[in-house]
Formats: structure tokens, C-alpha cells, sequence
């Protein structure tokens, strides 16, 4: 019988870090945390909690210094790379070094764990690509070099590669830093269709705070003092935590309108 796993994601125990010249550097401890399949949640947090080291480890690129990760299930560790490529659809803020490459190009190396890195490409992978390109509104500049792209326009080509991918789960390291505001809606909201209709599962960071608040299914906030807590929005606001992370000298967060405001300054 076919076992149903409802949690594509399970932290236990994280201590996040890397090793340094003087020793092991510790940035984050005792993280345990879940996500369930086909849900949005955003990452929250100020700069240096965490949060893209927390994204990198869940995608591999360096291991936890304790505790253990698991996906569907299953230990990071034990998943092949072709398996792994399957499972975790990644856009990360570094610009990759890819400008001899076309738009659709680029692309089409999100199918690459399913033809092999010089497989040619079937009328399935190129219907995959196509709804990618007009999922993001890139279609219109599929033949241009990702070279001449604007940090923007690289940003949504990025997201459009993960798409086609087709992994059940997409991490990405602030998706809308590069975006106009329209342009920030228009990703979160196709994030949160991917979630509700495709069922996969997507994590961002983002510091894109009222826009998060509006639109993700859940919360995991982030602090270098106050740790990580979890929860949906909705409860997480009620019970004063966005406040208790976000609030600073000068700026409240009003939970019932969800907008942080500035105090007066008189």
C-alpha cells in the first residue's frame, strides 16, 4: 500500500554554520520546523538571521552542522543528484555566468534532469518550457541573450527554468528583489497558484513584508536572538509574533491592518 506523506519538507534539530578560519561558526540552532505539500511560505527575517544559509543547506549546497533534513520523507543525504534535481526546483540571488546562452536557452537546461544535459528535447519538455515562458510573461524575449537581460527580467527567466523543471518542491532566495512593484504581485501570485493548483510546495525569502503577510500560507520567522517560529499568517499575526520580530524603534506593525507604520515623529 502507497504511503501518503503530507510533509514534503522536515527540519529536526538544525543547527545551521559553516567552518571557519577560527573555528565552526554557528549561525542558527536547534531548528525544527515542517512544511506541508502544496503550500506557499515565506521566510522572514533581518538581514543576517539566517535565512539564505537555511535555503542553502535545504538545497544541498552545504551541510547542517547537526541534526537531519528530510524530504518526503526521505534524508537529504540519501537522494541521488538525479534524484535530488527531480525533487528541488532552486533560484538562488547569484547571477549565474550563462551569457552565451538565449533566454530559452536557459530554460531549457530546467529539463535537463529528465533528457540528460545533451538529450534532445520532446514535444512534452517544449510545451513544459513554452507554459513556463507565459506562466513569468517572458515569451516575448525568449531569443534574446540572458547577457542583455535586466536584473529583473533575469530574475523571472530564473523562476521560468524552476518552472520547467517541474519539481514538486521550489525554494528561491528573494524572488521579487529586482522587481517593480506590479511585477512583485504578479510572481507572488503565480507562486501562490503553483501551490494551490500544482500542489507543489514553495518556500521563499523575501523582505517584501506586507506583500508576504497578504499572500503566504504560512510563516517561518527568523532572528539571530528571538530563533525560528512557525505558524500560518493568520496566527502568527494574532498572537503578536510578526510584531515581536519586525517591530523596531520607530516602526510598529498594526495587526489589524497588517501594515507596518512609522511613529510620529513629533
Amino acid at each position: 500500500m502507497e504511503q501518503h506523506i503530507d510533509q514534503a519538507i522536515e527540519l529536526e534539530a538544525i543547527t545551521l554554520g559553516y567552518e571557519g578560519k577560527k573555528g565552526m561558526k554557528r549561525l542558527a540552532s536547534d531548528i525544527t520546523a515542517s512544511l506541508n505539500v502544496g503550500t506557499l511560505t515565506c521566510l522572514l527575517g533581518p538581514n543576517g538571521a539566517g535565512k539564505s544559509t537555511l535555503l542553502r543547506t535545504l538545497c544541498r549546497f552545504q551541510r547542517p552542522l547537526e541534526g537531519k533534513i528530510k524530504l518526503f520523507g526521505k534524508p537529504l543525504n540519501e537522494y541521488s543528484q538525479p534524484e535530488l534535481a527531480r525533487t528541488l526546483g532552486i533560484v538562488l540571488t547569484e547571477k549565474l555566468m550563462v551569457s552565451n546562452l538565449t533566454v530559452r536557452e536557459l530554460i531549457e537546461l530546467g529539463r535537463s534532469p529528465y533528457t540528460g544535459f545533451w538529450g534532445k528535447l520532446q514535444k512534452e519538455d517544449e510545451a513544459i518550457i513554452g507554459q513556463a515562458m507565459t506562466l513569468t510573461s517572458i515569451s516575448h524575449f525568449a531569443d534574446r541573450a540572458v547577457s542583455t537581460l535586466s536584473d529583473g527580467e533575469r530574475q523571472k527567466a530564473m523562476i521560468a527554468k524552476a518552472i520547467a523543471q517541474a519539481t514538486p518542491i521550489i525554494l528561491l532566495d528573494e524572488p521579487t528583489a529586482f522587481l517593480d512593484y506590479p511585477s512583485k504581485v504578479e510572481i507572488m501570485r503565480l507562486l501562490h497558484r503553483l501551490s494551490r493548483e500544482e500542489g507543489k510546495t514553495v518556500l521563499l525569502s523575501t523582505h517584501d513584508l506586507e506583500l508576504a503577510l497578504q499572500m503566504a500560507d504560512h510563516l517561518w520567522l527568523m532572528d539571530k536572538t528571538l530563533g525560528l517560529r512557525t505558524g500560518t499568517t493568520d496566527d502568527l499575526i494574532t498572537r503578536g509574533e510578526v510584531g515581536r520580530y519586525f517591530d523596531r524603534e520607530g516602526i510598529t506593525f498594526d495587526t489589524q491592518t497588517r501594515v507596518f507604520r512609522l511613529a510620529d515623529p513629533r
